[in-house]
C-alpha cells in the first residue's frame, strides 16, 4: 500500500467468461462480442462509428458507476479505490487532490452525456466544492495537502491500518490536476463559477516554481511545511510565502511527462512566464556525455524560443524518432491531451508525437514483447500493490518503467560515451507483462480501431471487467487480474470517452481563457525533431 502512495504522488490461467455483465448485456452473448467484429472499419480520431460508439457508451455507463460508488454523498469527495464489487466497505479510506479532480471532470462528462441530469450533476458538484472550501489547507500557498479523508475531508494524520504519523506532503502535479478538475466545473457550470474559481484562483503555482533551474525555470514536485526525514529535501520560499518550506530534491525536468499539467495551469494563470514553457528536456542534449546514464543517445539539433536554449531531441524506436516520457509510459505522455489540445496547438509538435507514441506502445506489447496486448502505464500489479509499467525504450530514464513483472530492461549501447550496451530483448525473454485498460483509452484519439480490439480482447480473455468497467490491470501470462478500481485510473477512462462521445467536451471546458491566450501560441512555436518509420516528420 505505501508504494502505492507514493508513486501517485510523486509521479504511480487465461479466463474466457466476463466477470458480471456489460451494462445489462450478459457475458458471452453476440452484444459482448460486437466490438470485436466492428473493427473492420476504421473510425477518424474522435469520430467513432455508430457500432463503436455503442461499445464506448457502455463502457462509460459502468465506469461512472465506479464513482458513485467511491464518493460518499455527505462530501462528494471519491476514495482512492474500491473493491471489485464495489461495497462501499472497501473504500480505501483515503483521498487525493488528484482524485478528486477526477470527480469533478468526471461529473461533467456524465452530465454531458446524458447519463445524469444537469441538476444531479450540479448538486454532486457544489457538494464537493463546499467541501473542498473548508478543508484544511497550505496557508501560505493555497495549495492542498495530499491526503485526506473522503468521509470527513479532514487531513489525515495516519493512513488507515498505519499507526506511524504521516509526513504531508503537497504535490505540484496533484495539485495541477485538482486545479483542472476546478477549471473544467466552472467552465461547465456558470452556477459553480464563482465557488469553483475562488478556490481554483487562490492556489498559487508559482510557490513550486524554481526560477533559477535552467534557462526557463522548472517546476518541484512538491514541498513539505514541517521538517521532513527526506534526505534529499532544500529549503526555500519561491513566491513569498514569507517562511521556508523543504522542497523536493528534485524537479520535474522531462517534459513528455504528466507533471506539464502544473506547469500549464501555472503559465495559464500568469503565475510563471510563457518562457517555462521551453525549460525542460525534450531528451537531454546529445553532445555531451554528462547524460550517458539515460536510455539511448539523443538525436537532435538547438533551438530557441522566447530566450531560451532548447535542444530538439528524441530517441530512436523501431525505425522511429519520439520525444520520450520520462519512464515510457501511456498516461505521462497522453493523460495531459485529454483536457489541453496539445495535437491541435502544437501541430508540428505534440500533434506529431502523441501518435508516434501510441504506435510504439502497441508495437512493443504485439510484436517486440509478443503479449498480444499492450497498454502499459503505473497502475495497480496484479501480484498486490501498486507500480509504474511503460515502455522501457520510450522513456528518458535509463532505469525507465518496464512492462513486465520480471522487470526486464535494455541497456542500449552508446558508444561515444563508453557504454557498451547489450543485446536486445527478443520476444522469448519478456515474462509476465502487465496491461492496463486505462493506457488503451488514453490511445483512443490515436488509434481508435486497435484500442476498441485491445479492450475487447483484454475482457474476453481475462474475465476483467466488473460492475464498475475494466478491472485496473492484467498480468497477460498469468492471466492474474487487480480486481479493483481506482479513481484516477477511471478518471482518465471517463474522461477520453466524455471526449470522443460528447464532441471533446473536457477540451472545451478547459481550453479557454488564459490557457487559450497564454499556452496556444508558445505551444505552436517549436518543431519536435520527430518521424516516422518513412521518414515523415
Amino acid at each position: 500500500m505505501k508504494s502505492r502512495r507514493l508513486g501517485r504522488a510523486l509521479a504511480g490461467g487465461v479466463g474466457l467468461v466476463l466477470a458480471g455483465t456489460l451494462a445489462g448485456v450478459p457475458a458471452g452473448t453476440a452484444s459482448a462480442d460486437s466490438d470485436r467484429a466492428t473493427q473492420s472499419k476504421p473510425a477518424k480520431p474522435g469520430k467513432p462509428g455508430k457500432d463503436q460508439r455503442a461499445v464506448m457508451k457502455r463502457y462509460l455507463a459502468d465506469t461512472w458507476r465506479s464513482f458513485e460508488a467511491l464518493t460518499p454523498r455527505s462530501t462528494g469527495l471519491p476514495a482512492d479505490n474500491i473493491g471489485g464489487d464495489l461495497d462501499p466497505a472497501t473504500r480505501s479510506g483515503y483521498t487525493s487532490p488528484t482524485n478528486i479532480g477526477a470527480y469533478l471532470w468526471s461529473t461533467v462528462v456524465a452530465r454531458d452525456t446524458g447519463l445524469i441530469s444537469r441538476n444531479e450533476a450540479h448538486r454532486r458538484m457544489k457538494r464537493t466544492l463546499t467541501t473542498l472550501s473548508g478543508m484544511q489547507r497550505h496557508e501560505g500557498s493555497g495549495m492542498f495537502y495530499n491526503w485526506y479523508d473522503e468521509t470527513t475531508g479532514e487531513r489525515l494524520e495516519v493512513f488507515p491500518g498505519d499507526e506511524a504519523e504521516l509526513e504531508q506532503f503537497l504535490s505540484s502535479v496533484d495539485n495541477g490536476w485538482l486545479a483542472t478538475g476546478l477549471l473544467i466545473a466552472g467552465n461547465a457550470d456558470k452556477r459553480l463559477a464563482r465557488q469553483a474559481d475562488a478556490v481554483r484562483e487562490s492556489m498559487d503555482f508559482s510557490c513550486f516554481y524554481n526560477p533559477d533551474e535552467g534557462q526557463g525555470g522548472q517546476m518541484r514536485g512538491g514541498f513539505w511545511d514541517e521538517p521532513t526525514t527526506n534526505d534529499a529535501a532544500v529549503t526555500g520560499d519561491y513566491c513569498g510565502m514569507g517562511q521556508d518550506v523543504w522542497y523536493t530534491g528534485h524537479h520535474y525536468g522531462a517534459f513528455n511527462s504528466e507533471s506539464r499539467i502544473a506547469s500549464y495551469v501555472a503559465i495559464a494563470a500568469g503565475q510563471v512566464p510563457a518562457k517555462h514553457y521551453f525549460g525542460t528536456f525534450r531528451t537531454f542534449p546529445g553532445d555531451t556525455c554528462d547524460w550517458s546514464w539515460t536510455e539511448a543517445p539523443p538525436v537532435g539539433r538547438w533551438e530557441r524560443h522566447r530566450g531560451v536554449d532548447v535542444f530538439q531531441g528524441a530517441l530512436r524506436y523501431r525505425g522511429m524518432q519520439v520525444v520520450p516520457s520520462w519512464g515510457g509510459s501511456m498516461f505521462e505522455a497522453l493523460m495531459v491531451p485529454l483536457f489541453v489540445p496539445e495535437d491541435r496547438w502544437g501541430k508540428r509538435s505534440w500533434g506529431r508525437n502523441h501518435p508516434l507514441f501510441v504506435k510504439g506502445q502497441i508495437e512493443h506489447g504485439m510484436e517486440e514483447a509478443g503479449y498480444g496486448y499492450w497498454g502499459f502505464s503505473p497502475s495497480n500489479d496484479p501480484a498486490g500493490g501498486y507500480r509504474e509499467y511503460g515502455v522501457d525504450a520510450l522513456g528518458l530514464d535509463g532505469a525507465g518503467y518496464t512492462s513486465d513483472q520480471e522487470r526486464t530492461d535494455w541497456e542500449q549501447p552508446w558508444e561515444e560515451c563508453g557504454r557498451a550496451g547489450e543485446p536486445a530483448p527478443t520476444a522469448a525473454d519478456y515474462g509476465d507483462g502487465v496491461v492496463t485498460p486505462h493506457a488503451s483509452f488514453l490511445a483512443m484519439r490515436f488509434a481508435p480501431r486497435q484500442a476498441l480490439r485491445n479492450l475487447a480482447n483484454i475482457r474476453e480473455d481475462f474475465g476483467a471487467y466488473g460492475p464498475g468497467g475494466f478491472y485496473d490491470a492484467v498480468g497477460t501470462r498469468s492471466g492474474d487480474v487487480s480486481r479493483e478500481y481506482l479513481a484516477l485510473d477511471q478518471g482518465m477512462i471517463v474522461a477520453a470517452l466524455g471526449n470522443a462521445l460528447a464532441d471533446d467536451t473536457l477540451r472545451e471546458h478547459t481550453a479557454r481563457g488564459g490557457m487559450e491566450r497564454r499556452l496556444k501560441p508558445v505551444m505552436g512555436l517549436e518543431t519536435f525533431n520527430v518521424r516516422d518509420r518513412e521518414g515523415r516528420r
